[in-house]
């Protein structure tokens, strides 16, 4: 039998080995990472929406205009993202995963997104409700905005599942594979045995679907037909992390709702249902074009 040589890993939970004046907090890898994502995502936001405005540089706008009006928005639009996914998947942990009998008992900490505990399935109902408070004061279609976010959001999602990987959390199932992980703090407490790197599975998934949605965005007119790319945003992310959870341990305390599946697969269905119909209207839209 062949003994592997597996990961042991263990990194301090700090970026820096001292704290925040006035906060009295150090800066951990998962925030950072968590903030470099949405920087990263707001970079390539301002990408799509100079190729979606391009054509507005015929009808009489300067480039230096251009340029002005795309910084504002993707500034408009990340900070409602950011903040959609922040409150959103607070709300999601402490409605899905956490206990709520602990929650009665120290109702304060439903605002302690600083001691973690965020879900991404609440972050992505934030993000949708925010996107929605966005195009309605914008007065832009809901779903032309949504399809500006899901690109810049995949690529926010790498950085966070890599930092969760830094927090030794969202941990897989133990595994005899050559390249298991062993966490040697887990946040759960659990065995200190090799797992899957789950949350490494989920980031390389998101990278894939990252390029996909480029790809798929780069050979149609931009963003047409409407939805469309938020439905296959949908279909990959969700659909994946329904694959990818059967490899990790279950994270929610209520259990007895998740008997078959996991809490991340029951709540991963209504997204890919959404997907689905996305994807329904644009080639219903597509047949009634050409008919």
């Amino acid at each position: 039998m062949t003994d592997f040589a597996y990961l042991v890993w263990d990194p301090s939970p700090s970026l820096f080995n001292f704290n925040i004046p006035i906060l009295n907090r150090p800066i951990l890898w998962y925030g950072f990472l968590f903030a470099f994502g949405f920087f990263v995502g707001y970079l390539v936001l301002i990408r799509l929406l100079r190729r979606y405005f391009l054509e507005e540089e015929g009808k009489g706008i300067s480039l230096n205009a251009l340029k002005a009006m795309v910084t504002q928005r993707a500034e408009q639009l990340t900070f409602y993202v950011i903040l959609g996914a922040v409150v959103g998947s607070r709300l999601g942990d402490v409605l899905f995963y956490q206990n709520w009998s602990d929650l009665t008992r120290h109702p304060l900490s439903v605002i302690a997104v600083w001691e973690g505990g965020l879900a991404s399935h609440g972050g992505a109902a934030g993000i949708l409700i925010a996107v929605w408070l966005f195009a309605k004061r914008r007065k832009i279609p809901f779903w032309t905005a949504v399809d500006f976010t899901v690109i810049p959001t995949a690529i926010a999602a790498v950085f966070i599942r890599i930092g969760n990987f830094f927090n030794q959390e969202i941990l897989g199932i133990p595994t005899t594979v050559q390249w298991g992980v062993i966490f040697m703090h887990p946040a759960d407490g659990g065995a200190i045995v090799p797992r899957h790197p789950a949350q490494l599975y989920e980031a390389a998934w998101y990278l894939c679907s990252f390029f996909l949605l480029l790809w798929y965005s780069r050979r149609h007119p931009p963003f047409k037909p409407i939805g469309s790319l938020t439905g296959l945003f949908l279909l990959l992310v969700f659909g994946g992390r329904i694959l990818i959870e059967f490899l990790k341990i279950e994270q929610s305390s209520h259990v007895w709702l998740t008997s078959l599946l996991t809490m991340g697969q029951v709540l991963s269905l209504p997204f890919i249902a959404l997907g689905v119909w996305l994807f329904y209207r644009r080639h219903s839209a597509r047949t009634q074009s050409s008919s």
